[in-house]
């Protein structure tokens, strides 16, 4: 095997001089000879951006810590995408693009040391010059292998594949403050065959993201044939995440096996006009929740980003569909469960020209919190606070709901505003005032598009 010690190529530990150089140049080394393991023993290096290169593995033995530096200058501007749309940013901790066979491997430590860098965001966005660096990203590269590492306090997003083909994530363990800003976890962009199994993720923002590019993304590249299976996830605003970024569709998609706790939403699936795009064909199973504000969200109103407070995007009145009109379609759950929900067992709202479609609920059991805290099922003008509701449906068509369970629920346990060819058979509710509806639907005019409320 071809092995390559950081250290004799340099590398210092437990020093703050930086051992950049000594690393490339054990992964230039690894690379002149065809391929390599670039190999980091135990204790602390403190290094800049490291680039990989093709047929390499960066491993990190148990004890060894690759702490990043804090000083924009160690990191090179490239160009990458950022938010979904190409533009100049600064290199990631660990950085590659048109590469192939790519691995980063062992029980090892990245430590992103980002404090600083959400520091700038929050208060000094102006000492920003390009966008953070992320813990790891690789552009357009093929068969990417990331298993077996802990990553903390991220910069910014911690794993984010982009334009990939053929990508293993395996049994991580990520940590980010629950207050650090825009750390997600794993955020696979417009990659095709993306496996993420067996990782712990507790962050401050989404724990895993499917994204696929906005308006603004010149090439529409699908993010398709995604399996997230036997992970935990705690804290970040969601814990599986499709969008808002799907201008290049996102399709085939199963979750299963996956534990989350205390994530503010459960599976959350939102986009809005001029994004256009189409979700399709997501199977989620077998989930446990605990201690969420709404499990369940299928948006198409989401307001955050450029543009996000154009009438265009929030108006309820119908436009035209076009290209730009995103769609929501063939998307299934099944044998879940959910306990401590704050404010609603779910919420699923389409356009008033593109209702979301081809739902179905099976084996549900939702349980409301004692004391549950109100709060905003989704992000959407107009929306008021809510508390202990069920679902609440708006412009939905073909949606099933089969031996769903809802308990401590008040008002109806459906509620559906503009509903075509709902189903709601062998469904439940339990300890709440018999005066409580079962089902309530009704049909609203399209409004006249005088908000209540700001965006």
């Amino acid at each position: 095997m071809n092995l390559y010690n950081i250290d004799d190529y340099g590398a210092v530990k437990h020093s703050e001089d930086l051992s950049t150089e000594a690393i490339a140049r054990a992964i230039d080394a690894a690379s002149a000879a065809g391929g390599g393991t670039v190999y980091v023993p135990a204790g602390t290096y403190h290094t800049g951006a490291i680039f990989m290169k093709s047929n390499i593995e960066l491993r990190l033995s148990p004890g060894a810590v690759l702490s990043f530096s804090t000083n924009p200058a160690d990191y090179p501007v490239v160009e990458s995408r950022w938010e979904g749309v190409k533009r100049q940013v600064h290199a990631s901790c660990i950085y590659g693009s048109d590469l192939h066979n790519v691995s980063i491997t062992g029980s090892g430590t990245l430590e992103g040391n980002g404090q600083p860098w959400w520091d700038k965001h929050r208060d000094r966005p102006e000492e920003l010059e390009y966008p953070r660096p992320k813990m790891i990203s690789f552009d357009r590269c093929e068969r990417v292998t990331i298993k077996d590492i802990t990553l903390k306090n991220s910069p910014s997003w911690t794993i984010n594949p982009i334009c990939c083909y053929n990508v293993t994530i395996d049994n991580l363990f990520i940590l980010n403050p629950a207050d650090s800003p825009n750390t997600d976890g794993i955020n696979p962009e417009s990659c095709t065959n993306v496996r993420i199994s067996n990782c712990n993720i507790d962050v401050g923002d989404d724990c895993i993201a499917i994204k696929a590019g906005t308006e603004d993304t010149a090439e529409r590249i699908p993010c398709e044939n995604i399996t997230i299976t036997n992970c935990t996830m705690v804290h970040g605003h969601g814990a599986v995440v499709l969008g808002s970024e799907m201008s290049g569709d996102i399709r085939n998609v199963t979750i299963s096996n996956c534990v989350f706790k205390q994530t503010d939403r459960g599976i959350r699936l939102k986009s809005r006009r001029g994004r256009g795009g189409v979700v399709e064909d997501i199977r989620i199973s077998n989930i446990v929740m605990e201690d969420v504000i709404c499990p369940f969200i299928l948006k198409l109103y989401y307001f955050c980003g450029p543009r996000g407070k154009d009438k265009y995007v929030w108006g309820k009145h119908p436009y035209p569909v076009t290209e730009e009109t995103p769609c929501f379609r063939r998307i299934h759950f099944a044998n879940i469960t959910a306990r401590s929900v704050h404010a609603a067992a779910g919420f699923l709202y389409g356009l008033a020209e593109q209702y979301v479609a081809e739902i179905t609920f099976t084996d549900i059991d939702i349980s409301m919190a004692e004391e549950a805290v109100p709060g905003y099922p989704a992000m959407m003008a107009g929306i008021e606070k809510m508390q202990r509701r069920g679902f609440y449906l708006g412009n939905v068509r073909d949606v099933r709901f089969n031996r769903v369970t809802i308990e401590n629920h008040e008002g109806p346990a459906f509620y559906i505003e503009n509903g075509e060819k709902t189903e709601i058979k062998d469904c439940e509710s339990r300890n709440t005032k018999q005066s409580e509806k079962l089902v309530e639907q009704v049909t609203v005019a399209p409004s006249n598009d005088n908000m209540n409320g700001k965006p």
